[in-house]
């Protein structure tokens, strides 16, 4: 290559660097719910016509408001009304219930009227609404704590499609509670939640790529005490990472809060290639040769070994196009792209470059006078005494390993991620101390044969399910077909709290039913609970956000109790709902996780394979790649740490980035068997060649991972920790494990036996 053709690469790069960076500034923040819900499910399909006949049930914010020691407090329930009347009148609002608009119907023969529950103006009447107010189970642990001390207000909204409407209307409901000065108040909610998420993610990815910059710059400074040994590897990160982010701006993907990991992986990815080229180049420069030969030397033997790591590594990212989840697919496409940018930047930018730079001033100190390898040389010679040893103790850690896989429990919540002094983990518990909590739940019930959703048999049936989902799954605020005509019948007995049952007289049968059929002739409001057939019907609640692991056990039961006590011949009953769907998705997780993993272990095999054309050496290679990961999932089962949707992604990522340190050690060692040398003396010389570069680039990688632990995303954190504790696993086991298998297990190669036969 001559000089003028490497400048003519170094414009090249350029050119495609400014194009690419052009299109971040189209990069944008999200975090869309619905985005991860299972993809391909039966349920999710069933939940989208849900959403036609009904209505989204996540469209929606609870708004909780204190006031100690009393809410029958005039000048509070005065501010509430205000508030709420103030709610309504907001675009995007469909209605807004609380305790000061709430009222009670009345049929007499006076026609019909409603009663307030509260009379604000009247405080010397509060006693008696109270009295009212807690006799009535739709408002009690609905709209007003049980303490008394708080109410809550729920207001709908239209469906928000885009991040920008659901960030002005958000901001703007919360400017307007803030208005009215309540001492406290809380908010919960999806467009709420959102926000927030999205506020977070763009502040941490700041915080990674700064952290992993500096922690770069520090290792390369230690590393190659050399401003040309900074910078260039610095320089090829960043254009990666700007090359990388160009391209997702390009194809317009949202940055959600597992694809603001894609940076930080990129830039230590980035920098695991630059360090294999530079040290191999220094080392040839210290053994004397010319910067050209030095250069070509480099690309010959590292070329291939690094093209199979990014391979290597870029499948297992791919693997993660097997998960059920949009958000964990588009993860893993762009940062299997990001992989190989990083592989082709790193492959034209740094011999471009060396090639137009002078000769660095290399020491030529003999090889085998410098530290490391001298290092390097006792830690083989300990190895090759040890190695009984050493097979044991992998041995032992495989077995307690197993132990901890089994106490591995798959979990997850809504908003686990945060921690505890969060604020807005802190609203969505005192939706669940207080008001049932703020988990959607819905099931749909269908009338079958000559039935309508209010036939008393249907009706009966569907209390039955109501009263159960009250004192079995702690439900708040069920409402459903029979809470409309236990409303209605409690209206006809003059607003008697004790008639808020079904009919069971003749003569509240035939009020019931005759005022049902005015009701559904001019309030449009059923038309989210029953549809106009009148043959399907939901009921619908809020839950605790208990975890998916105690929310399908439930969901498991409250099945078993309607298949044992329900009449199918009557109406038949099914779960759906978006809280529904984020549970499934732990189903999922076992499952995708380990076909990522299978398709990752085969890559890897077949690369083993074509390089050696032995199947003890296919076995050789997975071992040391097995054991580091059997080993952090058996940390995760014995310090508690849940498998979830975040943490599901670290064994598949983690074995494709720790392989590649055995991908690098076992293709040099065939590069030294090309050579004719003996089984024992290539491994030492592939030991002594590679040893730095597996330590450098591990430390790195391992220290990359490690900035996320300053997440305040918990999912975010683990999976820093949990990835860096892989790939210290994965260097000490190559350096110590691999060689002992290697020489016991691998059997004469293919050059050994052509010698030989010679």
């Amino acid at each position: 290559m001559s000089r003028k053709s490497a400048r003519w690469g170094l414009v090249i790069v350029f050119l495609i660097t400014v194009f690419l960076s052009y299109f971040i500034k189209d990069l944008r923040f999200n975090y869309v719910f619905e985005d991860f819900f299972p993809v391909g499910d039966a349920d999710l399909k069933y939940y989208m016509e849900f959403r036609e006949k009904f209505e989204n049930d996540n469209n929606y914010l609870l708004i909780g408001l204190e006031n100690r020691p009393s809410i029958f407090e005039q000048t509070f329930l005065s501010k509430v009304d205000s508030l709420s009347e103030k709610l309504r009148q907001l675009e995007h609002v469909n209605s807004v219930v609380s305790l000061t608009t709430s009222e009670r119907p009345i049929i007499s023969q006076a026609g019909f009227y409603r009663l307030p529950y509260v009379h604000i103006e009247e405080p010397e009447r509060y006693q008696q609404d109270s009295i009212t107010i807690y006799q009535s189970p739709l408002l009690k642990g609905s709209l007003v704590s049980n303490d008394a001390n708080a109410v809550a207000i729920l207001l709908k909204h239209d469906e928000l499609t885009s991040k920008k409407a659901s960030d002005e209307f958000a901001s703007t409901t919360l400017a307007t509670i803030q208005s009215f000065n309540f001492d406290n108040y809380h908010v919960a909610g999806k467009i709420h939640a959102q926000k927030v998420f999205v506020s977070k993610l763009q502040e941490e990815l700041l915080i990674f790529l700064s952290a992993s910059l500096i922690l770069i710059v520090f290792f390369l400074a230690v590393t190659y005490r050399s401003w040309w040994g900074v910078l260039m590897p610095l320089c090829v990160v960043l254009i990666s990472a700007l090359w990388i982010l160009g391209i997702i701006g390009a194809f317009d993907k949202p940055l959600d809060f597992i694809m603001v990991l894609l940076p930080t992986i990129i830039f230590v990815v980035g920098m695991s290639d630059v360090v294999h080229i530079m040290t191999k180049y220094i080392e040839q420069l210290r053994r004397g040769n010319s910067k050209i030969s030095s250069i070509k030397t480099t690309f010959k033997e590292v070329g291939l070994a690094t093209f199979l790591t990014s391979l290597t590594t870029s499948v297992g990212f791919l693997t993660l196009l097997t998960a059920s989840i949009k958000p964990i697919q588009g993860f893993g496409l762009f940062t299997a792209i990001g992989v190989f940018v990083a592989f082709i930047v790193a492959f034209t930018l740094i011999p471009f470059s060396l090639l137009l730079l002078p000769r660095p001033h290399i020491s030529k100190k003999l090889i085998h006078r410098s530290r490391w390898f001298k290092v390097l040389s006792n830690l083989f010679l300990k190895v090759l005494k040890n190695a009984r040893w050493i097979i044991w103790v992998n041995l032992i850690l495989v077995v307690l390993s197993i132990y901890g896989i089994s106490m591995i429990r798959i979990n997850t919540r809504l908003i686990e991620d945060l921690p505890d002094d969060d604020p807005l983990k802190q609203d969505f518990v005192f939706f669940d101390e207080n008001f049932g909590g703020s988990r959607p739940f819905e099931l749909t019930v269908e009338a079958n044969g000559d039935h309508s959703i209010f036939d008393l048999p249907v009706l009966h049936q569907i209390e039955h399910i109501s009263q159960y989902l009250t004192d079995s799954m702690y439900a708040g605020s069920v409402v459903g077909p029979h809470v409309i005509v236990k409303s209605l019948n409690q209206a006809v007995n003059g607003g008697n709290s004790n008639a808020f049952t079904l009919p069971e007289s003749n003569y509240e049968k035939r009020q019931v039913g005759k005022n049902l059929k005015r009701l559904l002739k001019r309030n449009d409001d059923i038309a989210s609970i029953v549809t106009d057939d009148q043959k399907l019907g939901r009921i619908s609640m809020r839950v605790g956000d208990i975890g998916s692991e105690l929310s399908l056990s439930r969901t498991r039961r409250l099945r078993r109790y309607i298949q044992e006590t329900t009449d199918p011949a009557i109406a038949t009953y099914k779960i759906t709902g978006t809280s529904n769907l984020i549970d499934k998705n732990n189903e999922y997780l076992a499952r995708n996780m380990f076909e990522g993993l299978g398709i990752a272990f085969a890559v890897v095999a077949m690369i083993a394979g074509l390089l050696f054309r032995s199947f003890r050496m296919v076995i050789v290679t997975l071992i040391p790649n097995v054991i580091p990961l059997l080993a952090v999932a058996g940390i995760m089962g014995i310090f508690g740490v849940t498998l979830k949707l975040s943490t599901s992604i670290v064994f598949t990522i983690a074995f494709g980035i720790a392989v590649d340190d055995t991908i690098h050690f076992t293709s040099k060692l065939k590069l030294e068997l090309d050579k004719g040398k003996s089984m024992l003396y290539a491994l030492k010389s592939t030991y002594l060649s590679t040893g730095k570069a597996l330590m450098v680039t591990s430390i790195i990688l391992s220290g990359g991972f490690l900035t996320l632990i300053l997440s305040s995303f918990g999912g975010t954190f683990y999976t820093g920790l949990l990835i860096s504790l892989t790939l210290i696993f994965a260097l000490v086991i190559d350096m110590t494990l691999l060689p002992v298998l290697i020489l016991h297990f691998s059997g004469k190669t293919r050059v050994e036996k052509k010698r030989n036969e010679g």
